[in-house]
């Protein structure tokens, strides 16, 4: 049977609510009993379910503020309009408006505790949607009342509302992004090693919002990912692999299970661990063996009893991919007038400080495979390529790019225009061009392809970026697996509003300068 080891230091009453029953631990279970009867799975009997602790149910401390935030922030200036525009009855008509908008965003659950994995895309046009459906409900309240406002104004009223929730929005996001704050406390229940690849992948990366506190292990194979160990659970379905799992949360104050389904814990056991972690007020999440898959490209639906989970093909062609084609060269030839000025300086700077030309020009490799000459502000001396050889044993990257954070081969100019990524600006030509895309993997050189796998090569299936997640996740101090990593997730799963926010962030990024060398 499973059983529960609450450390006395953390934990000194009863688990859960007060009066809850504290789960069973090591020291309390019957040690007399049989084997076939200690793991003897559970019977069809039923059970008091008032005896499982019940989940501390926290409340939002948001819901109040985002409530009064839309109250306010449309009935407000929808009166000022009103107003201004001499409508019959502009206080009656805002307040009956705003009263609306706030029903609208409650009942599309717009004020509910949102999971922190949800696309940002898909966030960013919730205002959207919640407006066109209050619209939608006026014009017919509207037409049911014979109201006298004139539509033109009373729409008019209304974007205001619109444009203060997609700010709010978009601030609400950054102040979760900020310190991974209201990110989600997570017990993760499973097999060792499901255990071990969850841990240590959740807790290695601090851009997501789930933080794995403590582990239940199915089985008796110990895990070895540095988490705390509040209980175990039976290779067998038990009586009390609810009470074990929700003891664990309460003993670590998670607000979260995950299950990383396995032999061990099957169909049924599941879904018996998912009715009482729901009964005890515990949100649920199942650990999928899918993996660079972008939640907007997963459509869930049942047929026969299953759950099937519908992945939609990446991006390849259609109106996103001759949208992205024709911000790219709009946006080129704009950067390229823009920075026309900074072009002309960094280029005598560059002349002046050493011998050598103003560009270097390299051979990369594009989309499918296809050679292309890059563009770039030469930052090294001018016979650096016959000096390399001289420095592969310095070689500090562990893949097939050579990397070095001290390479005596940059010129003092040189370690300006790197960190701050204005060596790369030239690379608009190729964007203009067509060889690359604002946004997209690292180009690679020749000799690097040469030593390509597989999965490497599938960089290649979209054009290379100007900049890109490796550009705004560390750069040079990512190691080639994690490059390719974030290659293959842009590959997959990229659209035109991630572009845009990739290109926001590559601000932020070039200002700090971490990674660039």
């Amino acid at each position: 049977m499973g059983h529960v080891e609450i450390p006395e230091s953390d934990i000194s009453g009863p688990v859960g609510l007060a009066g809850a029953p504290r789960p069973r631990t090591a020291g309390s279970r019957n040690r007399t009993m049989a084997p076939e009867r200690v793991w003897r799975p559970p019977t069809t009997v039923e059970r008091d379910h008032a005896e499982r602790p019940r989940a501390r149910n926290k409340p939002d401390p948001r819901v109040p503020f985002l409530v009064l935030t839309d109250l306010l922030g449309l009935g407000v200036p929808a009166w000022l309009v009103l107003r201004a525009g001499a409508q019959p009855g502009p206080w009656a008509a805002a307040a009956s408006a705003a009263l609306v908008w706030t029903c609208v965003r409650a009942a599309r659950g717009r004020y509910a505790r949102q999971l922190p994995a949800e696309g940002a895309g898909a966030a960013a046009y919730a205002p959207v949607g919640d407006w066109l459906v209050l619209v939608g409900v006026l014009a017919v309240l509207l037409a049911a009342t014979g109201g006298g406002l004139d539509p033109a104004t009373a729409v008019t009223a209304l974007l205001p509302g619109l444009a203060l929730a997609v700010l709010a929005g978009a601030a609400g996001r950054l102040l979760r992004t900020a310190g991974r704050r209201g990110s989600r406390r997570v017990l993760v229940v499973g097999e060792a090693a499901g255990l071990n690849r969850a841990v240590k992948l959740l807790n290695s990366r601090k851009d997501q919002p789930y933080s794995a506190v403590a582990v239940v292990p199915v089985g008796p194979v110990a895990p070895d990912c540095g988490t705390p160990v509040p209980g175990r659970l039976a290779p067998e379905p038990a009586d009390d692999d609810v009470t074990t799992v929700l003891g664990g949360a309460f003993a670590h104050d998670a607000d979260l299970v995950l299950v990383a389904p396995g032999p061990q814990l099957g169909e049924d056991r599941l879904r018996r661990l998912a009715w009482g972690l729901h009964d005890g007020g515990l949100a649920l999440c199942v650990l999928s063996d899918l993996s660079g898959v972008a939640a907007p490209r997963v459509r869930p639906v049942s047929a026969a009893g299953l759950t099937l989970l519908h992945v939609a093909p990446p991006l390849r062609r259609g109106p996103q991919a001759v949208l992205k084609t024709v911000v790219d060269r709009a946006g080129a030839a704009l950067g390229l007038l823009a920075l026309s000025p900074l072009f002309f300086g960094v280029a005598l700077a560059v002349r002046l400080s050493s011998p050598g030309p103003v560009f270097h020009r390299q051979t990369r490799h594009g989309r499918h495979n296809r050679p292309f000459v890059m563009w770039k502000f030469r930052t090294m001396v001018a016979d650096a390529e016959s000096l390399k050889e001289q420095l592969v044993a310095a070689n500090e990257s562990e893949g097939p790019m050579f990397k070095m954070r001290r390479d005596p081969r940059v010129t003092r100019i040189g370690h300006a225009l790197r960190r701050t990524s204005v060596d790369e600006l030239p690379q608009l030509l190729n964007v203009l061009r067509g060889d690359m895309s604002l946004v997209g993997p690292r180009p690679p050189l020749p000799e690097e392809v040469s030593r390509y796998d597989e999965r490497e090569l599938r960089r290649l299936a979209v054009r290379p970026g100007l900049t890109g997640l490796w550009q705004v996740s560390g750069r040079s101090d990512l190691s080639w697996q994690e490059t390719v990593s974030l290659d293959l997730w842009y590959v997959d799963n990229w659209s035109v509003v991630g572009d845009m926010g990739l290109l926001a962030r590559t601000v932020r990024a070039v200002t700090d300068g971490r990674g660039a060398y």
